[in-house]
């Protein structure tokens, strides 16, 4: 099929993009990698009457460390650029892992960072691991910044708390505190296609043995990516016991996700998917924080 029609407009600034944005109003939709929203323009899933493009606007993309440990990365920064790049190696080798689980090269090689998460696609990896890392975003309009939590900013399926008239410009993540230990989990039907469900966790010990927090997050398994809440609530301050471990895992997957039936599976199996990938990701998270 092909998309109902549209405006098209290619600003060179940040700036300028802002301006068209405030000018459009609703009728505007930023166009950052595109490789989800043209295929659902395609199939008139979504039909914006104007597409503002950020591909020109070179001033928002780049990695660059910050004082705290941690990195900020433009929101038009290619996937495969965060992939491939050498601190996310070092600081944050859960995301390129996770990086490594979305579709295929090619496609990774025109997604954006920033594009992924703004889109909100609840099958998608980079929300959940926005949620993981703990993300802060900061949103401009042309009345100044903000900034959001990666908990605040998704508010359900492909929606989020951004405007109109605003746009994501960069997604700032805080370092990973020492003695973490990292996994990422997923069941999909075949290799670069959507998960049927997925896990990513990360596990900090105190160094006496002892879970300092656990946190889990969850896609492909309701109406947005989610932070589960019993994982830290059950193990911090407590030696992460193959008993505790099933205990979060059986109470995930029945009361914090709300997985639905298609013809790839039922909610049953999904939520067995994800009592066992809860289990596998937290197991594998403290084996790697013990080391």
């Amino acid at each position: 099929m092909k998309p109902a029609p549209f405006d098209y407009y290619a600003p060179t600034s940040v700036e300028e993009a802002l301006d068209k944005l405030t000018e459009l109003g609703y009728s505007g939709k930023v166009l950052a990698g595109g490789q989800s929203l043209i295929p659902a323009m395609n199939f008139r899933m979504a039909r914006p009457t104007a597409l503002v493009d950020l591909n020109k606007v070179k001033e928002l993309s780049y990695i660059k460390p910050t004082a705290d440990g941690g990195l900020a990365i433009g929101t038009m920064t290619r996937d495969s650029v965060v992939e491939e790049d050498i601190m996310v190696n070092e600081r944050y080798p859960i995301l390129v892992k996770t990086i490594k689980h979305i579709a295929h090269k090619q496609i990774r090689n025109r997604g954006t960072f920033g594009g992924a998460i703004a889109h909100a696609d609840p099958a998608a990896q980079l929300p959940a691991a926005a949620l993981l890392l703990d993300a802060n975003f900061k949103i401009l309009s042309k009345a100044g910044e903000r900034w959001v939590k990666a908990t605040d900013f998704f508010i359900g399926p492909f929606m989020t708390v951004l405007e109109p008239e605003e746009m994501l410009a960069e997604v700032v993540l805080p370092p990973m505190p020492a003695n973490t230990g990292a996994s990422y989990q997923q069941v999909s039907r075949q290799k670069g296609g959507y998960a049927q469900a997925a896990v990513i966790s990360t596990v900090t010990m105190d160094g006496s043995g002892k879970v300092k927090e656990a946190r889990v997050a969850l896609f492909s398994v309701g109406e947005s990516a989610l932070l589960a809440s019993k994982p830290n609530q059950v193990l911090a301050g407590q030696v992460p016991t193959a008993e505790a471990i099933e205990e979060v895992a059986a109470y995930v997957a029945k009361n914090e996700c709300d997985p639905g039936t298609d013809i790839h599976g039922t909610e049953e199996y999904r939520r067995n998917l994800v009592h066992v990938l809860v289990r596998r990701a937290l197991t594998d998270a403290v084996q790697q924080a013990k080391k």
